[in-house]
């Protein structure tokens, strides 16, 4: 029996040593991770951007921070870094005037010796930076602005409202003058149907490259901001370099607003110019035909983060819409078929194709989050009262974050390679 006993331990010894590559070595977790398909992650790190917060970090997959940044200043929601390690974001004014929820006032970048290298406010009593932040492929720089409109200015182009009101503006800032070269108004394309006697009055849906300034009014979307005159509430855009065109999410119009950027901020003002003829008029918008009574279904309800897929990721050129679902308190993802040619018809259905949605009973937020498309094809979603979940094309859970119970809500997240030019500047190569 021993013979046997000492041929077989032999035996397993050998076949082991001739395997010990393929051994699994175990890995730490850090007590944040609740879920780590080991076989089913993708190989990114994850910038965590928190909420209005002086502190923001970069984790790996094991849920550990591998580099943190604290700020002077609290983030005016968006934050990230950019190829040579700096931060681009937008930053609280502590002295603004117009404090509606996602105020900043400041756009930085700060390099990583905590330098800032570039700063433009926009914060006074009648306007004020909010939001997001995008640098363009020039170099350029896209704010989110909010615009008051007087009360008796608002009456007399048809609003039907009684305080003063605040609208959309983009503009772009040449961040080597700090000059705007190139600015959009939502308040230059509107419409109104309600008093014919008085500007823009229009069939709304005849005119669906039109804005109607009293959507959100006759469907109010409740809420303190609505009520000190926020009636469009944007809170977030995205630049798509091959069509120059921006996404604009319109929280309280439950849609996007597709602009077109190759006008000139005179033919911006217009109807006609750019590449699609249309001026400053909406090329394309998507989400809720309800905004210009048009056919088609409304699929968002209080929706985050347009974010068009780029760089030869899964579903490339498509967009990333995280809706959160405030009436039924329940969140979805979904990924849309943006049209060959933006075009607006009216009495059509005009709404974009779905290719991929994610619907989990456990994922709802009612504010912020955003969904961003992974190096493997997997999603990676921002439920901004719990953390992250990390999905499959098919629906699979592969990994599950939880944030640190210090932390109010996570603005959005982002990916970037261990391998690539941020990990190399940040000094994160060897980690």
């Amino acid at each position: 029996m021993n013979k046997y006993l000492t041929i077989i331990l032999v035996f397993v010894f050998l076949f082991s040593c001739e395997n010990e590559e393929n051994v699994i070595e175990p890995i730490s977790l850090s007590e944040n991770i609740e879920i780590y398909e080991r076989d089913l992650i993708s190989n990114d790190y994850i910038f965590v951007v928190e909420n209005s917060s002086t502190y923001s970090y970069l984790i790996n997959k094991e849920g550990y921070k591998i580099y943190e940044w604290n700020f002077e200043t609290s983030s005016g929601n968006d934050l990230e870094i950019l190829s040579d390690g700096s931060i681009i974001g937008l930053f609280k004014d502590n002295n603004a005037t117009i404090d509606f929820g996602g105020f900043g006032g400041t756009g930085k970048i700060i390099d990583i010796n905590n330098n800032t290298t570039w700063e433009y406010t926009v914060s006074d009593d009648n306007s004020i930076a909010h939001h997001d932040i995008e640098i363009l492929p020039n170099g350029n720089i896209l704010m989110m602005i909010w615009e008051r409109i007087p009360i008796d200015e608002a009456l007399a182009n048809g609003v039907d409202f009684n305080t003063d009101i605040f609208t959309e503006k983009i503009i772009e800032i040449n961040p080597t003058t700090n000059n705007i070269v190139w600015q959009w108004r939502s308040w230059e394309h509107i419409i109104q149907d309600k008093f014919e006697d008085l500007p823009n009055f229009g069939d709304i849906n005849q005119n669906p490259e039109k804005i109607n300034i009293n959507y959100s009014i006759d469907n109010p979307p409740g809420g303190s901001f609505f009520i000190n005159g926020d009636i469009m509430h944007a809170n977030g855009l995205d630049y798509d370099p091959i069509n120059d065109v921006i996404y604009l999410s319109v929280n309280y119009y439950d849609e996007i607003w597709v602009i077109d950027h190759s006008t000139t901020s005179e033919e911006a003002q217009s109807s006609n110019g750019g590449n699609y003829n249309k001026g400053g008029d909406l090329i394309y918008r998507f989400g809720n035909p309800n905004t210009y009574n048009s056919l088609g279904t409304k699929i968002f309800d209080k929706n985050h983060f347009p974010n068009l897929l780029e760089d030869g990721v899964l579903g490339e050129g498509n967009v990333l819409v995280y809706v959160n679902g405030n009436s039924d308190e329940q969140s979805i993802i979904y990924e849309l078929e943006m049209p060959e040619s933006f075009n607006l018809q009216s009495n059509f259905n005009n709404e974009p194709n779905i290719i991929w949605s994610y619907i989990n009973d456990d994922i709802f937020s009612g504010k912020l989050c955003g969904a961003i498309r992974l190096s493997n094809g997997n999603t990676l979603i921002t439920e901004s009262d719990f953390g992250l979940w990390e999905i499959t094309y098919d629906g699979n859970i592969a990994w599950k974050y939880r944030k640190d119970e210090t932390t109010n809500f996570i603005w959005r997240s982002y990916h970037y390679s261990p391998v690539g030019e941020v990990s190399e500047n940040l000094g994160l190569l060897n980690d």
